[in-house]
């Protein structure tokens, strides 16, 4: 996970970067065929050069990106876990717990739905 070590270090507050790296390896450890990059300052996993799942930190959230089709196909365990959602992400608010059954759900879609995808992004 070395290839998050600048990004987490440059994320201020120390609750935050925790966070931030304890979801990221809960990711690495639970899907290591999946590879660690860091892209377009955004740290993200892929699978065979396509996109499975990006995360990226704000103010009040971290932001989780499965893309639009995780969005759309979860939408509503998304509305259930309280989270808030765009067209693209989901949002999960720093002082909440983080619903690792869904997160694993989305990133598990992803792979098999992307199995024979050659493309970066959908």
């Amino acid at each position: 996970m070395d290839v998050f070590a600048k990004y987490l270090a440059s994320i201020d507050n120390p609750d935050h970067r925790d966070r931030t790296e304890e979801i990221l390896a809960w990711v690495a450890n639970k899907f290591p065929i999946l590879e660690p990059q860091l892209k377009w300052n955004t740290p993200m996993f892929t699978n065979h050069g396509t996109y499975i799942i990006g995360f990226s930190t704000a103010k009040h959230h971290l932001s989780v990106s499965p893309e639009e089709v995780g969005i759309e196909r979860f939408a509503d365990d998304i509305a259930q876990a309280g989270y808030s959602a765009t067209k693209g992400l989901f949002r999960i608010p720093w002082n909440e717990l983080v619903n690792y059954e869904l997160l694993g759900k989305m990133i598990e879609f992803n792979i098999q739905d992307k199995a024979e995808y050659t493309n970066f992004w959908r």
